[in-house]
């Protein structure tokens, strides 16, 4: 599942940067809810994460693509884990740089979030 994982964030690549930094906003288990759910968070390579408010979960790299689906729950430190439906299990966060909604994933890569979009289903 890493290797799914790497191949479906390493388009990222270009716009990745590293980690935490001491200028982000780390946002509480409140502020992640309030963050994500019932959104659609869509990243520059056109790449799309559905948090709906049930705490269903989807992930596609285009929209005609498959969906990787599970459930998610958010916690404190800006975290947001996903169970996926493959048995799969990762851990990521979302902080705020200013104005803007960064993921940083587990290894520290950063990418800049294009768009948060109420997700109507």
């Amino acid at each position: 599942m890493r290797i799914l994982l790497f191949l479906i964030f390493a388009p990222f690549a270009a716009f990745a940067q590293e980690g935490i930094r001491t200028t982000d906003t780390v946002l509480t288990g409140p502020e992640m809810s309030e963050l994500l759910s019932g959104r659609l968070v869509e990243f520059f390579d056109g790449s799309k994460s559905r948090y709906s408010t049930d705490g269903s979960y989807a992930y596609t790299y285009t929209d005609e693509g498959p969906a990787w689906t599970g459930t998610y729950t958010v916690a404190d430190d800006s975290v947001v884990c996903v169970d996926f439906d493959n048995g799969s299990t990762r851990c990521d966060r979302f902080v705020r740089d200013g104005e803007r909604v960064v993921l940083v994933i587990e290894d520290g890569t950063r990418f800049p979030v294009r768009n948060l979009s109420v997700y109507t289903e």
